[in-house]
């Protein structure tokens, strides 16, 4: 793409917005005033996503350049072969490979300065600004709101001036447009304050009404409506201070009807096993022959023999809410042939979605099973999101908790169901449709090709803030 805004490398880069709009596509936008008005005045524009279409992934991908081959961040969390251990949610920047926005930036502009509002593995990034979710740990198990930032003494000031970081609004059953509106504060607060070249801005909120619900739902679209009018301020802001504005989204959240447990497939098998402790089991993923890490509607199969790779093909090949299974040649044409990858991946069907459930009997379960707890379920759980339907006192005892929680006493939040049929909305399969899919969205006309690739948005950005001759590739797939 040819350039038509911003200044040469040598003068001050052109100011960039650059908001995460998660869930953000085409149907969406017709219920966002805001937003929609950004492109019909500027540029609009598909984005082909990346697979799998998820956050963490998908950032890796827009602020590198590059697919997960290369990246290494092959969904939102993976098995740590090295430690035998499945983690998600990891936070540390270390974990991406490879050139980021701000390193070619920076090349071509000594000086140019980056502000990061709760993008993903923003802590240990050489950003000049972080801000990024952080609870405390006290020694005695509780665990309370807070963030981490940099510079330090920005924290109190944040605190000071919009209150706690409100991490339980953020993800959970209570999880709404208060944090959403949280950062975007924080990021007003941060344009004023420190006028950052680069400030990128991630805004969960659409995530969770349309995994609750589905996108089609009408609390889905009131949803998009709170979303975009939250964003306004920021968007005038923006507008008077000059910044050039690009909005754009990691994935379209698709409805959904059938979670498939995959785990428990494997275990029928004899594939995967567990050990129990105090009547609970465990995933015991360092015996195991094979398991999976559900991510949404991808899931990584690990088999630790090459001998049981054909066996473990073969149980999952008919399993039914499985469109296909990726071998070492479909990984590396999907840009996902990395160690960290398992030696199959799953790819579920349009209206299908992995559960991490790996336990036969419910009453073996283990105690976090009930509980927001995503850096101990050994993958991703959108049940979260909901308190239990089939629990009458579900909402007494949560309050009971919240009642602990103030008076400073150990709590246990035991309201997710383990029953998943309440999800209606997931992600991670490549779209059906653009209007299904994610998309780009800038304030200055003329800007965007006919489609934008995933790896080609960090070329683009550096386009927009007038920093040529980085040797990006071009931002068309």
């Amino acid at each position: 793409m040819t350039p038509t805004t911003g200044p040469q490398a040598s003068d001050r880069p052109t100011p960039l917005l650059v908001l995460d709009v998660v869930g953000l596509t085409p149907r969406l936008l017709e219920h966002m005033p805001n937003l929609r008005a950004l492109g019909d005045a500027g540029s609009r524009a598909p984005l082909s996503t990346v697979l799998p279409a998820v956050t963490c992934t998908a950032q890796s991908t827009f602020l590198t350049g590059t697919l997960p081959t290369e990246h290494g961040i092959v969904g939102n969390g993976w098995y740590f072969r090295e430690l035998g251990d499945v983690l998600l949610w990891r936070q540390h920047n270390g974990l991406v490979s490879g050139d980021r926005l701000w390193d070619a930036g920076r090349r071509a502009h000594p000086g140019y300065t980056v502000a990061n509002i709760c993008w993903w593995y923003a802590m240990g990034a050489d950003t000049d600004i972080t801000v990024t979710p952080r609870p405390i740990y006290y020694a005695d198990g509780r665990k309370e709101p807070d963030c981490y930032t940099r510079p330090p003494a920005l924290h109190d000031e944040l605190t000071d001036l919009l209150g706690t970081f409100p991490l339980f609004h953020f993800w959970g059953p209570g999880a709404d447009l208060v944090s959403s509106r949280w950062i975007i504060d924080a990021t007003r607060h941060i344009l004023r304050t420190r006028a950052p070249d680069l400030a990128l801005c991630y805004v969960p909120h659409l995530d969770y009404d349309l995994q609750r619900h589905g996108p089609d739902d009408p609390r889905a679209h009131r949803a998009a409506a709170e979303v975009d009018a939250a964003l306004a301020p920021l968007l005038a802001d923006a507008a008077a201070q000059g910044r050039t504005v690009v909005a754009l989204s990691e994935y379209g959240i698709t409805p959904v009807s059938r979670p498939v447990d995959i785990n428990r497939v494997l275990r029928r098998a004899g594939l995967l096993e567990v050990h129990t402790q105090d009547g609970m089991e465990y995933l015991d993923p360092m015996a195991s022959r094979a398991f999976a890490v559900a991510d949404h509607q991808i899931a990584h199969v690990y088999v630790r023999r090459p001998e049981d790779l054909d066996l473990v093909r073969a149980v999952l090949a008919d399993l039914p809410g499985v469109e296909r299974l990726l071998d070492d040649e479909g990984k590396k044409a999907n840009g996902l042939d990395h160690p960290r990858s398992g030696e199959l991946v799953a790819v579920a069907e349009p209206d299908a979605w992995f559960t991490y459930y790996y336990w036969l009997d419910d009453a073996r379960a283990p105690d976090f099973a009930a509980l927001v707890e995503i850096h101990r379920k050994p993958g991703y759980d959108p049940a979260e999101l909901v308190m239990d339907p089939e629990d009458p006192y579900v909402r007494v005892r949560a309050a009971t908790a919240v009642a602990r929680k103030k008076l400073g006493l150990r709590y246990r939040m035991a309201v997710v169901p383990l029953d998943p049929s309440p999800v209606r909305g997931s992600h991670g399969r490549l779209p059906a449709s653009d209007d299904d899919g994610p998309l780009i969205l800038c304030s200055a006309a003329g800007v965007l090709p006919g489609r934008v690739a995933a790896t080609g948005v960090k070329a683009l950005l550096l386009d927009l803030a007038g920093l040529r001759g980085t040797g990006e590739p071009p931002a068309t797939p």
